[in-house]
């Protein structure tokens, strides 16, 4: 039990980390196109792995070699949910993008059920409904509304919740393929958001060095060991709590920006505070079910 508290206090740290993305993405400017921001923060991330692997001692190599189902699940969910995630942003609105994309806390929760030694509690349920209640007042609080002309970006939208909740659940499938591996996984979607970029974009550098800064914390921080430390929360950790806390990335988004002068604050950001907190507690207090834990496919 302890290492399973550990483990998902552990996973928290992404949640904390993707609350700094808003934040960090204004820093870039908002002029770098997307396939390159991505390929470029992607590659500091496996830039970051590397580094452990040099002060470790070795180069990193022996975590190639890992099962294929692994490879598929690593480089399908970052490089899908990101592809997905751009490609939505072009073919409906933003906001109603997002609202569809933050379904993936809650497919989290529901999917986790289906693990081996797993149970899914109704506080679960009723704490990741309430969270996304929260996430959606916040997100939408200046929506237009779905219109049925957007229904192709809105399809996209729902796949990159489906995406990103699956490659979570699936990883407690391959548990004991280790963490390191995840920085291939990196290198592997830097290597095809270029491929993305060089076919679809034009280049442009950051101009300054806060715009070089925005794009460097974003590879070290939620991009890079946010992605680390979630696959090792959704491997040894409590799955559903983690993803009823992902609820508070975008509320921590926000309290970010009011800080750095960005926004303000309002009665929909208060009423998503106490929404998302109320559900993260109820679902923390679900308390787990005494079934042994069986062997990993790998």
């Amino acid at each position: 039990m302890a290492t399973i508290v550990t483990a998902t206090w552990i996973g928290s740290i992404s949640v904390f980390l993707w609350g700094t993305l808003a934040l960090l993405t204004k820093l870039t400017g908002g002029d770098i196109p997307e396939f390159q921001l991505m390929s470029m923060t992607f590659g500091i991330a496996f830039l970051l792995m590397c580094v452990r692997w040099f002060l470790a001692g070795h180069s990193g190599t022996r975590y190639i070699s890992q099962p294929p189902l692994a490879w598929c699940i690593g480089v399908g969910g970052l490089f899908g949910y990101h592809f997905a995630y751009f490609k939505a942003m072009t073919l409906a609105p933003a906001i109603e993008v997002s609202l569809l994309a933050y379904l993936w806390p809650l497919f989290i929760v529901l999917m986790s059920s289906l693990l081996p030694g797993e149970s899914l509690r109704k506080p679960h349920i009723l704490g990741a409904s309430l969270a996304l209640v929260g996430c959606w007042v916040l997100v939408g609080r200046n929506s237009a509304g779905f219109t049925v002309g957007n229904i192709g970006g809105y399809a996209v939208a729902f796949s990159c919740a489906l995406i990103w909740s699956s490659y979570s659940v699936l990883s407690r499938l391959v548990k004991n393929v280790p963490t390191d591996a995840v920085g291939w996984f990196c290198g592997v979607t830097a290597v095809l958001a270029l491929v993305c970029h060089l076919i679809w974009e034009t280049t442009v550098w950051p101009s300054g060095w806060v715009q070089w800064a925005g794009v460097l914390g974003l590879g070290l921080g939620p991009v890079g060991i946010a992605f680390f430390t979630w696959d090792y929360g959704v491997k040894h950790g409590n799955i559903q709590l983690l993803g009823t806390l992902a609820y508070s990335a975008p509320l921590i988004s926000v309290v970010l920006l009011i800080a750095a002068g960005y926004g303000e604050a309002t009665s929909a950001v208060m009423a998503a505070s106490v929404l998302i907190v109320l559900g993260s507690l109820i679902a923390g207090r679900a308390k787990r079910q005494p079934v042994p834990e069986p062997d990993t496919i790998y």
